[in-house]
């Protein structure tokens, strides 16, 4: 379904990064170790490495893979592009130093449940993850995502799933997106930026 979706001349989702990551610029720091999640045709992935990041990007279409690949060479950076599957893929523990996840809302709730588990695992001590979606309320504008309500995303959701995470912004809003013609007009959004403690230090005897 992907590579179909994907087999245009165009790039679907656009080739600029999201208006939400552009938002967290100054949380970014060059020589970050950086995973994007399900990135699509590398826009994201891109403007990270553009930032100066290491950055690994995984998708499971061959074909935005290679549009991908064609416009990070285009901007001149480089990004590490693996083809892969997430129901399948080994999250290595305490890797990165920050984790993107935008619009990534194809997987029913238990694989959900294991991507989320899994972005938290390969997150080191004291890691950022950015995640970017749509809410329920984005069913009634058409402008993009999945036309299913358990896919979305409401802050109970966020706040459960990552409950062990320092939350230091959750929020849903409204906006238009002008992303492609994937992501075009009025957009029910939610943000989270959550980072995962450090580990205090242990205490001596008395």
């Amino acid at each position: 379904m992907w590579d179909q979706r994907f087999d245009r001349d165009d790039y679907l989702y656009g080739t600029e990064p999201s208006q939400f990551l552009v938002a967290q610029r100054d949380r970014l720091r060059p020589g970050q170790r950086a995973l994007v999640v399900a990135e699509g045709e590398g826009r994201n992935a891109v403007y990270l490495a553009e930032q100066g990041l290491e950055v690994r990007a995984l998708d499971s279409s061959r074909v935005a893979l290679a549009k991908a690949q064609r416009l990070a060479a285009e901007r001149r950076v480089e990004v590490d592009f693996r083809y892969t599957d997430l129901a399948h893929w080994q999250w290595e523990p305490d890797a990165y130093d920050l984790v993107v996840a935008i619009f990534i809302q194809f997987a029913d709730p238990a694989l959900r449940a294991a991507i989320f588990a899994g972005m938290q695992q390969t997150l080191a001590p004291g890691g950022l993850l950015l995640l970017h979606g749509f809410t329920p309320a984005q069913l009634a504008y058409g402008t993009g995502g999945p036309p299913c309500a358990e896919l979305l995303y409401t802050p109970e959701l966020l706040r459960e799933a990552f409950a062990e995470m320092e939350i230091l912004q959750l929020e849903e809003y409204e906006r238009e997106l002008q992303e492609g013609s994937g992501h075009a007009g009025q957009a029910a959004l939610i943000d989270l930026v959550a980072r995962l403690p450090v580990a205090a230090e242990p205490k001596g005897p008395g």
